[in-house]
């Protein structure tokens, strides 16, 4: 009985998760805790120097990581990630982690529309031009997983209640991750008899170069909801919206 079940665990497909602006920040956590967890991480990041020192710190870790040239923003390196991960396995795990806030100001009164279309590019459509690039491979997975990182300042619910309200007015970053959940919700539907289970997390107020290092939390206090939620048991919820206390409003 133990001989077999140390073969079956020597023989055991190492799982492969691509964690998209892992060079920093929550995303740098969340591919550290990934590979602490047994898993061979993808570092995807556009800046060559910031995703190579990625690497190199996670790999003197002894980690399982390699690096990932990865643009959400251009379909031709989407493609490429898409294209080099095939050929080194396939992939198990996609976190759409990478975001940008589009700078100041953000109030909708005093946006520009250049500024809104910037972030919805990154936020939301580098979203869809990942995941559709790599749905082929995670549609073989044994279990295949979608981790959206988004925030609670994309809860229309927690927005309109005023005594409730979270995060400042925002004509750009905030109604990117109420887009954000809304697609979670739609991918969940589209994709329900696959087996792929999509969810989006909130990792709380955390201190990144996002809100200028002002948070609270450390990333990887933010990156623990996307570990939970990238290695959930089969037949697990999908289509859900949570932070480490649990489920929360979309």
């Amino acid at each position: 009985m133990t001989q077999n079940s140390t073969a079956k665990t020597s023989t055991a497909k190492t799982k492969t998760a691509l964690v998209t602006g892992a060079n920093k920040g929550i995303g740098y956590e969340i591919a550290a805790g990934l590979a602490r967890l047994g898993f061979r991480v993808a570092v995807g990041a556009r800046d060559t120097g910031r995703r190579d020192e990625a690497v190199r710190r996670l790999r003197a870790e002894g980690l399982d990581v390699f690096g990932v040239p990865l643009d959400v923003t251009d379909d031709a390196s989407v493609a490429a990630a898409a294209a080099q991960l095939d050929e080194q396995g396939g992939l198990d795990v996609l976190v759409n982690n990478a975001a940008i806030t589009g700078g100041v100001p953000q109030e909708p009164s005093k946006v520009s529309a250049e500024q809104v279309l910037e972030v919805v590019d990154t936020n939301v459509v580098g979203v869809i031009r990942v995941t559709n690039a790599m749905l082929p491979m995670l549609r073989r997975a044994e279990s295949p997983r979608i981790v959206n990182v988004s925030s609670t300042v994309g809860s229309l619910t927690l927005q309109t209640a005023q005594t409730e309200a979270v995060g400042p007015i925002s004509g750009a970053y905030s109604p990117t991750k109420s887009y954000l959940n809304a697609l979670t919700v739609q991918y969940a539907k589209d994709l329900a008899e696959t087996g792929i289970l999509v969810n989006a997390g909130c990792p709380g107020y955390v201190a990144t170069d996002l809100n200028g290092h002002r948070g609270t939390r450390t990333p990887e206090q933010g990156a623990a909801v996307f570990l939970t939620l990238a290695t959930l048991p089969d037949g697990g919820p999908t289509g859900t919206f949570r932070d480490d206390s649990g489920l929360q409003p979309w």
